[in-house]
């Protein structure tokens, strides 16, 4: 290879300068009749072209070879019937084409899945970027069009880009559209979802003038149904029913038609609804004042979504004194209206000290009572006045408290200990500081307590003084009881003999109350992390039975469980894929929801070139249908039209580049400088002595 360059001297505007004036020069020359007009004007010429510095390039050219990238889609849309096989027999045919045409190479790239869809758009850019924009002479991409990263992909290419569509004529599906969701909802408080059916592709006419039988469950429970149209959005109510996790299960059946419809899984969806409270509403009602009164009130106040309602008793009916009435500054105790009225407006009802002294009618027991047997919740946090006549137990409470006293009161210190129910319990498992065996270190001691005799349902997970009760919990119906047989609790909030955990421990007392999920000694759950799923199962007994769990699909799987602490027991399962999967151990039953709430790959499922026919057009390419055969392979020049059809079928053409690399490269001057000096001054020379001048002189 040889061939002219260019080292300049000067700029090449100063270069281009010196040429312009000695052309100007010439012209005025001629206009003068001057007869040296012409060498003058080659004199300049030659100086500029000197200045140029032109030189003679000489090397070996070597061919490359053109490249070819073939693109292959094998997301999760392209797994449907018969797509799979099109694309392995489509890529065996052009990679045979391909190779048999002289100085070819092909590049393959394989999209896989992703959890954002079909990125085809990232992966041709980077494809593109890869290889040298002189030598891609074609870019290949077999894929059902069902691009889910649009932005990404580039405008244009080096090369006609051709789009070979896998799928049917005849394909078609029905899916569930999920338009609305919500991530969070109030506990009791209706959400609403907003769902609609959509049909896609070539639907038969039985099908589309058929609703769907809608499918709805709430945590695994007892589906309800109703029929919706194709193309008509519903709005769906749904209550959250406890805090955590509520998954929503929507689906409905396969529609019965002659061509069977691409997938069903897009038929339904799994929704999270993370259940929440509104405000909890906590009543403290506080009899004689002593130290640990504020231990109660700090806990409460300190939760910003806990609204706090707090009497403190300070004046019975029967107290005689001579302070008139109208000179307290107390207000009136609402009983009738706590009590009575709106005690279901309340979470948990606290009673502090309290005392049996005439101001509760034996009504408003009666009716605490029943508001703990619907699902309400009481915690008593008794002092000596437990073992009097004054005692809530005699009261028409009593029947559902835990323990009943023996009227004998401890004053004497003690170390509060877990028992082996306290050790398995949430509420006070892993508490820090519990006595271990062995070890000086733990908490501080108490110094009061009464004497209990636990009632044979209550569940009794610390001890005090002789080994006796001090924190029981309880079932009652739908709702829950606690009792603290002491008030030296606060010992701990002030460091004696080191103190303890009050704050935490209290606040598990008062959240169990509550039936908060995390709190619960009897629970199932899942923590989900991708395909990776930890089981737990929470329970007071010794062992557990092996979890079965229902796949999406209706197989069934065993997985045993190890303790890993007491009363708590996990397994570590690797889910196949996303879906909606049931647990159970036979006497707890849960929904677990795996993946969104409609896989990506999956609300489009019809193949289509309209995606990416913007870039096949901007680079003379085409999109052609596997259905038809795979198509032929040409070459064609650059700019003309890349795709069309023959006598044998379609046909895609590639653009051969001729790039090729130079290697042994010299640089040779056409001339010296000495020699351009010489021929620079010859021309004006020889112009100077054909004007005549110097002979004029002579004469």
């Amino acid at each position: 290879m040889t061939g002219l360059s260019f080292d300049p001297m000067l700029p090449w505007p100063l270069i281009a300068v010196a040429a312009v004036l000695a052309l100007l020069i010439a012209v005025w020359s001629l206009w003068r009749g001057l007869r040296g007009w012409s060498l003058r004007g080659l004199a300049g010429l030659a100086l500029a072209l000197a200045l140029a510095g032109p030189a003679l390039e000489s090397g070996i050219r070597n061919k490359l070879s053109d490249i070819v990238i073939l693109l292959d889609d094998r997301s999760a849309s392209q797994s449907l019937p018969g797509r799979g096989a099109q694309t392995d027999a489509a890529i065996d045919g052009l990679t045979q084409q391909l190779t048999a045409l002289p100085d070819t190479e092909v590049r393959r790239v394989t999209v896989g899945d992703d959890p954002d869809g079909s990125l085809i758009g990232t992966a041709l850019t980077k494809a593109l970027a890869a290889e040298p924009q002189t030598r891609v002479a074609g870019v290949i991409a077999l894929t059902d069009g069902l691009a889910h990263d649009l932005p990404q992909l580039p405008k244009t290419a080096p090369a006609p880009v051709h789009v070979l569509l896998t799928g049917q004529p005849t394909d078609w599906d029905r899916r569930l559209v999920v338009e609305e969701a919500p991530a969070y909802g109030l506990i009791d408080k209706p959400v609403t979802i907003r769902v609609r059916i959509e049909d896609q592709g070539a639907v038969p006419p039985q099908v589309a003038q058929t609703p769907a039988r809608l499918q709805i469950s709430l945590d695994g429970e007892a589906a309800r149904s109703l029929d919706l149209p194709p193309g008509v959005p519903l709005d769906l109510p749904v209550v959250p029913k406890h805090a955590g996790q509520n998954v929503v299960s929507i689906g409905f059946d396969t529609p019965d038609a002659p061509t069977p419809e691409l997938t069903t899984r897009n038929n339904a969806a799994a929704i999270q609804i993370q259940g929440v409270r509104d405000r909890l509403r906590v009543l403290l009602v506080s009899g004689e004042p002593h130290a640990g009164e504020r231990t109660w009130r700090n806990l409460l106040k300190s939760d910003a979504n806990i609204d706090l309602v707090h009497f403190t008793i300070l004046r019975p009916p029967d107290k005689m004194d001579a302070v008139p009435v109208d000179e307290m500054s107390l207000i009136a105790f609402p009983t009738q209206e706590l009590f009575m009225e709106r005690i279901r407006d309340f979470d948990l009802i606290i009673f502090d000290r309290y005392k049996v002294r005439g101001i509760l009618m034996p009504q408003y027991y009666d009716n605490i009572r029943r508001y703990v047997e619907a699902g309400g919740a009481v915690l008593v946090s008794a002092g000596p006045e437990m073992s009097t006549v004054e005692s809530l137990n005699l009261s028409p409470l009593g029947t559902i408290l835990p323990a009943r006293p023996t009227g004998r009161v401890y004053n004497q210190p003690f170390l509060p200990e877990l028992t082996e129910a306290g050790q398995r319990h949430p509420v006070t498992a892993g508490l820090t500081g519990a006595p271990v065996e062995g070890r000086d270190d733990h908490w501080g001691r108490w110094l009061r307590m009464s004497q209990v005799i636990p009632s044979p349902r209550a569940q009794v997970v610390m001890t005090g003084a002789d080994d006796q009760p001090l924190l029981l919990l309880d079932r009652v119906g739908e709702g829950r009881v606690a009792m603290l047989t002491s008030d030296q609790v606060w010992l701990w909030g002030r460091g004696f003999e080191g103190g303890g955990p009050q704050l935490e421990l209290l606040r598990r007392i008062a959240h169990w109350s509550m039936q908060e999920p995390d709190l619960e000694e009897e629970a199932l759950t899942a923590d989900v992390s991708g395909e990776s799923v930890t089981i737990t199962r929470r329970t007071m007994a010794e062992e557990t039975k092996p979890i079965r769990i229902t796949r999406p699909d209706g197989s069934e799987e065993q997985v045993e469980l190890s303790q890993a602490e007491p009363g708590r027991f996990t397994a570590n399962w690797t889910a196949p894929g996303p879906g909606l999967y049931r647990m159970t151990d036979g006497d707890i039953t849960r929904v677990m929801a795996l993946g969104p709430a409609a896989p990506r790959e999956f609300e489009e499922t019809v193949a289509t070139g309209t995606k990416l026919a913007a870039l096949t057009q901007a680079t003379q390419g085409g999109v052609v249908n596997l259905s038809d055969g795979v198509p032929a392979i040409r070459t064609v020049r650059e700019g003309r039209q890349a795709h069309g059809q023959g006598v044998g079928g379609d046909w895609i053409g590639i653009t051969p580049r001729d790039a090729a690399s130079t290697s042994g490269v010299t640089h040779r001057p056409i001339l010296p400088g000495w020699a351009w000096l010489a021929l620079v001054a010859g021309l004006a020379l020889a112009g100077w002595l054909a004007e005549g001048r110097g002979w004029r002189r002579r004469a």
